[in-house]
Formats: structure tokens, sequence, C-alpha cells
């Protein structure tokens, strides 16, 4: 195919799930072959379901999806890694990627390892395997099935460094058709060549030529005149409905007047944009601190000892941190050295090396939200965690972070990623931890939410540990100690 040749295309395609939100109305797009396309819009727009469209896992309410061919094949490496496979062994998941047995399975394998840079035992089990090495799994699986058209669900997330740098080197120089959803700009910026911005609010996909600062930039400056726009129009409204007022009152032909400006008044109404609902950012907010008792010692974590993984091996390193009340610690490391263990062990006080004051309240965001219910409802999740039944106080808290009393009336489980991230971090604001385990909390967070995020966790004032390979985000909270867990000592 050239890269003149429409390899995606949209006509008219609506999409509703069954219990009425609709995604999409009637949107169109065309994807030319070569191109690396970036898919944009707010947590819950609905990005993740215009994947499953391409690939078929969903079916269009209504329009047309092609493909030119129409037997061009599609592959996608999903966001998390689906839970039915969290059994089986990397070889056996790789079986999966294809509909008939491939003997040359183990030197295919190889050869995608190669351009994720990863080495694993193929017997070893994925539930094994670290968030990172996850990740790479993830993308390596659709790879490996060749596919002229790649799709990305937040491939970054999890990922270090020297991972997010190959990944882009490796996107720069490919040649086929990818689309990509992620919120890091600066892994956006390096390959993308256009965005289809996702409308929340019209269900409308806008196409753009440019990358993925140019874009937001202009996204920008429209919202701003729509706001100027908006406000033009309301004092006209406003003026008008005054005269009408007075017109009215005073019969005769001057109602004649009074109803031409009412009318005027109502198309001036219909001219009014609404401000994008999928810009909005959540409000700025605090995470309160637990009360300790009086006689608490200060001491929250005690850190003594951890299990890293080198060579595929695991091996006990020495610590001696001790974390106290006000403490801002950051555990750092390459991918799949253990960090991830490490939180869940605190967090669910199942390691021997690690000890946390018996009365310490922990607030504990899993990377991949295996900590939360899928089948407990939204409200129902942050109700469990107040001390207090104030259900006023609830709601207006969630409102903060964009969660309205529909997405509240929903199972965990039908919420988007980035939706859970954010009902985790307002779990934490009616919870008042005195201990905070964040294992990546900026994975699918929309990035204007990262910095109110950022200065809600600067200012926490109990004992936070973290994990995050984002050093832009890092570098806006108070960090009082990092654990490399790469240089401790044996």
């Amino acid at each position: 195919m050239t890269n003149d040749t429409v390899v995606l295309r949209f006509s008219d395609v609506t999409f509703a799930y069954e219990h009425g939100k609709k995604l999409l109305d009637e949107a169109n797009f065309s994807v030319r072959a070569g191109s690396r396309i970036t898919l944009m819009g707010q947590n819950g727009a609905g990005k993740s379901s215009i994947f499953k469209l391409i690939i078929g896992e969903l079916e269009p309410t209504d329009g047309r999806l092609s493909r030119t061919p129409p037997e061009a094949s599609v592959a996608i490496a999903r966001q998390v890694m689906p839970k039915e496979a969290l059994e089986l062994t990397v070889r056996a998941y790789f079986a999966s990627a294809f509909p008939a047995v491939q003997y040359n399975l183990d030197k295919l394998i190889k050869g995608v390892f190669d351009i994720v840079h990863l080495a694993l035992p193929l017997d070893r089990t994925i539930r094994q395997l670290s968030g990172g090495q996850q990740a790479r799994l993830l993308l390596a699986h659709a790879l490996i099935q060749n596919p002229d058209i790649l799709l990305l669900d937040e491939p970054t997330n999890n990922l270090d460094q020297y991972g997010i740098d190959h990944l882009t080197e490796f996107l720069v120089l490919y040649e086929k058709t990818c689309l990509v959803i992620s919120h890091d700009a600066d892994f956006l910026n390096a390959f993308s060549d256009g965005v289809l911005y996702l409308d929340a609010r019209t269900q409308k996909v806008e196409q753009y030529t440019g990358n993925y600062t140019d874009v937001v930039e202009e996204i920008t400056r429209r919202i701003e005149r729509e706001n100027y726009q908006n406000a033009r129009m309301q004092r006209q409204i406003k003026e008008k409905r005054a005269q009408a007022e007075v017109f009215a009152h005073k019969g005769g032909k001057l109602r004649g007047v009074a109803k031409r400006m009412r009318e005027a008044a109502e198309e001036a109404e219909e001219s009014i944009v609404s401000v994008r609902q999928e810009d909005r950012t959540i409000r700025d907010f605090s995470i309160p601190c637990q009360e300790f008792s009086p006689h608490f010692g200060g001491t929250i974590v005690q850190l003594q000892a951890a299990t890293v993984v080198r060579d595929h091996q695991p091996v006990e390193k020495k610590l001696d941190v001790t974390i106290r009340k006000g403490n801002h610690v950051v555990i750092a490391g390459p991918n799949g050295i253990g960090k991830s263990t490490l939180l869940a062990k605190i967090a669910g006080g199942s390691s021997d090396h690690a000890k946390v004051a018996p009365e310490a309240a922990i607030g504990y965001y899993q990377q991949d939200f295996g900590n939360l219910d899928g089948d407990q409802i939204a409200f129902d999740a942050l109700r469990a965690v107040m001390t207090a039944d104030d259900e006023q106080l609830l709601r207006s808290t969630a409102a903060g972070f964009l969660l309205d009393g529909g997405l509240l009336a929903r199972p965990i489980r039908a919420l988007s990623e980035g939706q859970k991230g954010l009902l985790s971090f307002c779990r934490f604001v009616l919870q008042k931890p005195g201990l905070l385990i964040l294992d990546e909390p900026t994975n699918h967070i929309n990035f204007r939410h990262l910095p109110v995020l950022a200065r809600a966790l600067d200012g926490y004032r109990g004992a936070l540990i973290m994990v995050s390979h984002i050093p832009e985000f890092v570098s806006q909270i108070r960090i009082d100690t990092v654990v490399d867990l790469e240089q401790a000592s044996v």
C-alpha cells in the first residue's frame, strides 16, 4: 500500500453502549497507510472503545467502518494484561496471538523481544512479571502478529525511561500504520504526524495534522475563542430580555417589538458554544492526613530489606529506611526489579521486613487497580472508606474529580482506566490515610490533571511511598528519600 491509500475509514459511525451512553455520533475520519496518529480526548470519552470498534470487538450502532484492503490485519497492545492471560506462560501467551500452531514460535518471540528489549524465560507465568515487563509483553504480542494497523493503548504505562526511549525509537522507524492513545506529550511528539480528537460533548472525531503539542495549543486557542463568544452572547441575551420586558409592559405595537426581542434572545442562546467537557480539569484538592493517637511515636514504616530480581532470580537486599509522618519516599529501579512487589507487600502487611505502624490507615494506588472490586458500584467504593455517612460530602468531592452521578452509579469495571485512577484519588480524600502507597499514579491519567495531583501529593502531611517513571511529575513533589533497589546492598 502507498502512503496515499486510506487504510481505515469511519463513515457516519455511531456507537452507544447498552446503558445508553453514546460515545460516537456519526463520526467521520480516515487514516492513511503509513501514518502515525495520536487519538486524544478526556478520560472516559471513548478512546479505547474506538480501538475496540477497529478490531471488531465492538460493532457500530450505525454507520460503516472499513479497511483497505478489507483483509488488512489489525493488532492491539492493550492498556493492561487481560485477567485470563495472567495464568498463562509467556510462550502460551504468544501462541494465543495466532489462529494456528506456529512451529517457529520461539524464534518469533526472540525477534519481538529484541524489538521491545526484553529477556524472559518462556515458561515464566505472566502473573509473576512486573508491570513494566507486562507492558513490554503487551506490545510484543501485538508486534508478533505483524499487523497492517498497529493500535497502542497507553503503551508507556509502567515503562521506565529506557523502555520509553526504546519504544520511541522503534515507532520513529516504523513503516506501517500506527494509532496511539497516550497522555505522554514528549513521547507522542517524537513520532506522531496527526491527531484524532474525540470530543466528548459532541461525540464527533476531529482530525488534525501536526504533533500532539501543536494540536493541544490549537484546541486551547479555539476554546478561548468559544468562551469569548459565549460571554458576548450572554451579554446580548441579557440586554434583549431586559428590553423585551420594558416593551411588553407598554402595550400596543410595542408588544410586537418585545416578541421580536425575545426571539432574538432565543437565537443568541442557540449560538452559545458549550465549554468542551473533555477539556475540564479536576479541581485542586488536598488529601487530609489521619489524626494519630497522642502516644503514636511518629514512625509509620520501617524497611529493613527487600526482595529484588536479578537475572530472573530473587535476591534479598538489606535496607535501613525509617519513614516517619511527613516523609515522602520514592522507590527507584529498572522494570522487573521488584518495586511493585515491595509496595504490594507493604500495603498488604505480608513482608517480614517492612513494619507498618498498626494504627496507620493505608491508601493504596495499585497500578492495575487490582485492589478495587470491579463489581462494586463506584458510589459504594467511596462510601466504604468514609468514617461518617455524609452523602453530600461524597458527591461534592467526587464532582471535583469529574465523577458525576451517572459514573458513580456504575460498577467500577464499567469505568475507563483514567476514571478508575481519579476514583482512587477521590477515595484518598475521603479516607484520610496516614500512609499513601502509590504505584505509578500517573498511569492512564489525562495530562491536564497531573499538575493538580502533584500539588496534592506535594502538600500531603502523612507518609508517602511512591513508584513513578515520570521524572517531570516526581520533580513537582517534595521527595525526602530515594531508595534505589538496584543500588541497595546485598
